[in-house]
């Protein structure tokens, strides 16, 4: 027999709401954050039956019956569970399952994941598998088919490749709720006919094209792009990009995750300048598994938001109403109101938004920061768990950077940014030592190398970046490396460079800190060399570690492993390595690192 949310059929709503038949669940006595009044109305109570909400009033004693399960929420807010607008669940390197468990105690219950990582390594059928498993989850998580894989054909070796045809099958999926975000914004603006058959086929079918416009350029490129049919962007950093993406028409996603802290430098477009809240959203885009259960999830960000000056209504909309009406959910979820999912989380205090109970689909699924729901048991194939193909065992000589001349050379260096995703293409004089560049911790430069796993080639390509404030003779190796997810290692020592690289060729991807020939940290991450088939917490422990082996080796980023992972991200400015070579991104061209004279 059919269940009657699946026949859209709200009778037994209805007779729930006149009392005729017992509700599943009523919270009682609870102050309704109603996003879509803009009002915090007291003494009020809320009838669940089967997953949704038939009655929202002042009274739901009518609809209690002998096996009601009453919860009294002595003058809590009843607040719509929280939405993440935009985020990728690999980097977090748990499996969607780990993610939901960490997640849902902080008052999570809406996800709406880009599984592009897994689809730069094994194409559809790594899509194929997040869609199933998020269909087991016990909240909603909704996928966004990715559409740039590679994120920048030409410049980059993928594991697979994603074209119309793939687009055209997962599009129809359940689940999948729209287009993941279109990073080639120069094939956009050059008219190439693949990108734009996606976003056609994204718009007939009815669903949403998230849109990644990572350019300072707001002229003819920005609008040509907005001409396209994007319809949200997260890549804003600034006030001039929140502006320029809300008056064309395109939501400003509002970032803040482990490493991108993007909403204050924004913000202030509406709490400075008035524009209308109702257009932005927030999310996290990359959220690090130590963030989530030491910080929290959407609530960290909510609290963030409202500490940037933003009213608690206001930013909880961002967080939820505004998030469903976007994705065209608005009839299901983001609102507490009759009919839609019982999502609701029941908090003491909204500017220090902590969740004391979270409700999803009308189950009590966490409690005082515990999980209460049970969780699928989730197999993986084998095929996703060997993924890091290095055909020979690597040596210090792999990792050298040889010139022609002994006299000084100008050297193209990706200078880190902390706390952001773009980099700085910087220019720096170098003395090469014996035709020999060598690592410079007194300037605050290593080397980073990237090494192609998916086809078993062999092929390195090495260069400089500057920002790390590595001290130590060490390196850092990880195969989460956006958006191909090759093999990067950085170092200052060319022997703990090969250590770390071999390390993950043998444990099948992760991320790995070397210290003068030994390991301090290494977490393990053998699906798809992304994510770890652990629990959360004790990827999270490992992770910490990582962060910890960082710091031991003279770096204080905040968040350093997340810098790392995008080092090869070819789409975001200013300088970045691919596995063809170091690219200016602004161009979009291949460039020397050694400007005046040869070097490999």
């Amino acid at each position: 027999m059919l269940h009657f949310s699946e026949t859209n059929d709200r009778r037994q709503l209805v007779e729930c709401a006149m009392g005729r038949r017992p509700a599943d669940m009523v919270i009682r006595q609870g102050q309704w954050v109603c996003v879509q009044s803009g009002e915090i109305i007291p003494n009020t109570d809320i009838a669940i039956l089967d997953g949704r909400i038939s009655y929202v009033g002042s009274d739901a004693q009518h609809t209690i019956g002998e096996h009601t399960q009453v919860i009294q929420a002595e003058n809590r807010f009843l607040v719509p569970g929280l939405l993440d607008g935009h985020m990728h669940v690999e980097s977090s390197m748990l499996t969607i399952t780990e993610f939901v468990r960490a997640v849902v105690p902080h008052g999570t219950t809406g996800l709406f994941i880009d599984p592009h990582e897994i689809a730069n390594v094994f194409g559809l059928p790594g899509v194929r598998l997040m869609v199933d498993e998020a269909a087991l989850q016990p909240i909603h998580v909704f996928v966004q088919m990715p559409s740039c894989v590679p994120s920048a054909p030409g410049l980059e070796t993928p594991g697979a490749t994603i074209g119309p045809t793939e687009v055209a099958e997962a599009i129809s999926w359940p689940g999948v709720i729209g287009l993941g975000e279109v990073m080639n914004f120069p094939g956009v603006n050059r008219g190439d006919e693949a990108v734009h058959v996606e976003m056609n086929l994204t718009r007939k079918a009815g669903k949403v094209i998230s849109g990644h416009y990572a350019s300072a350029d707001l002229g003819l490129s920005f609008h040509g792009y907005a001409a396209a049919g994007a319809e949200d962007d997260h890549e804003g950093t600034c006030l001039e990009d929140v502006l320029a993406r809300a008056r064309q028409g395109l939501k400003p996603m509002l970032r803040y995750g482990s490493a991108w802290h993007d909403v204050a430098s924004q913000v202030i477009a509406i709490t400075e300048l008035g524009l209308d809240p109702r257009h932005f959203i927030l999310c996290t885009d990359d959220s690090h598994c130590a963030t989530l259960l030491q910080d929290g999830h959407m609530d960290r960000v909510v609290r963030h938001a409202i500490h940037q000056g933003l009213p608690p209504m206001c930013t909880i909309q961002m967080a939820t109403i505004n998030t469903a009406q976007h994705f065209k959910l608005d009839r299901e979820m983001g609102i507490i109101a009759p009919g839609r999912w019982a999502d609701i989380v029941l908090v003491k205090d909204l500017t220090n938004f902590q969740a004391d109970k979270v409700i999803a689909r009308g189950n009590l699924v966490a409690e005082e920061g515990c999980l209460l729901a049970d969780h699928p048991d989730v197999h993986f194939p084998e095929w996703v768990l060997h993924s890091v193909h290095i055909p020979r065992r690597l040596t210090s000589r792999d990792f050298s950077i040889i010139t022609e001349t002994n006299g000084p050379i100008i050297a193209n260096v990706i200078g880190i940014i902390e706390n952001q995703a773009i980099t700085h293409h910087l220019r720096m004089e170098l003395q090469p030592n014996q035709n020999h560049i060598t690592p410079d911790p007194q300037r605050d430069l290593a080397k980073v190398a990237i090494i192609e796993r998916h086809h078993n080639s062999g092929r390195i390509q090495v260069s400089l970046v500057h920002g790390f404030g590595f001290t130590e003779r060490c390196a850092v190796g990880t195969t989460v490396a956006h958006d191909c997810h090759h093999l990067i290692v950085v170092g200052t020592y060319e022997d703990d460079m090969a250590l770390a690289a071999n390390t993950l060729t043998e444990c099948s991807g992760g991320q790995v800190v070397v210290k003068n020939g030994d390991i301090l940290a290494r977490v393990e991450l053998p699906i798809a060399g992304l994510m770890s088939t652990e629990r959360a917490e004790f990827v999270a422990q490992k992770t910490n570690s990582v962060l910890e082996g960082f710091r031991m080796c003279g770096c204080n980023l905040n968040n350093p492993n997340m810098q790392l992972s995008l080092l090869a991200l070819v789409v975001i400015p200013e300088l970045r390595i691919s596995d063809l070579g170091l690219i200016d991104v602004h161009n979009f061209r291949f460039i020397r690192m050694i400007e005046n004279g040869e070097g490999k």
